[in-house]
């Protein structure tokens, strides 16, 4: 597996280097919040490369990259949905948009985020805070 493993250059070369930096900038944050196993693996035929934030077989979230884009993905169960859907009105329009056009799956609802910049990261943590309670202080 270590061979499929990307260097900072080929995922600069790959989604381009203001996109790799908006990737690094989502993963420290993540890191920062939660200490997960981190799993790289193929990307399926949309994505080159998929990047898993795990914990006791469980994912947390999900980081996809192909030729100049990334993707971050989060699947919500029945019990997380209602959460977000409680309160979805406290997150930007764009993450309200994203989450209803998302396709629901009999284990959930996959939510598939193109992030471009940082502006919606605060409102990602906190999705994946209804995931999972952050256990890192």
């Amino acid at each position: 597996m270590a061979d499929m493993i990307p260097g900072e250059e080929e995922m600069a070369a790959l989604v381009g280097p203001s996109l790799y930096a908006v990737w690094n900038r989502l993963c420290t944050r993540i890191d920062e919040t939660y200490d997960m196993d981190h799993l790289w693996n193929k990307g399926g035929k949309a994505w080159k490369y998929e990047y898993k934030y795990r914990r006791g077989g469980k994912t947390l979230c999900a980081l996809y990259a192909r030729e100049n884009c990334i993707g971050f993905m989060v699947i919500l169960g029945k019990e997380e949905r209602l959460k977000f859907e409680a309160d979805q009105d406290s997150y930007a329009k764009e993450v309200q948009e994203t989450y209803s056009e998302a396709q629901t799956y009999h284990d959930g609802k996959w939510i598939m985020f193109e992030p471009v910049d940082t502006s919606l990261f605060d409102d990602f943590l906190r999705l994946l805070a209804i995931k999972r309670r952050p256990n890192r202080t």
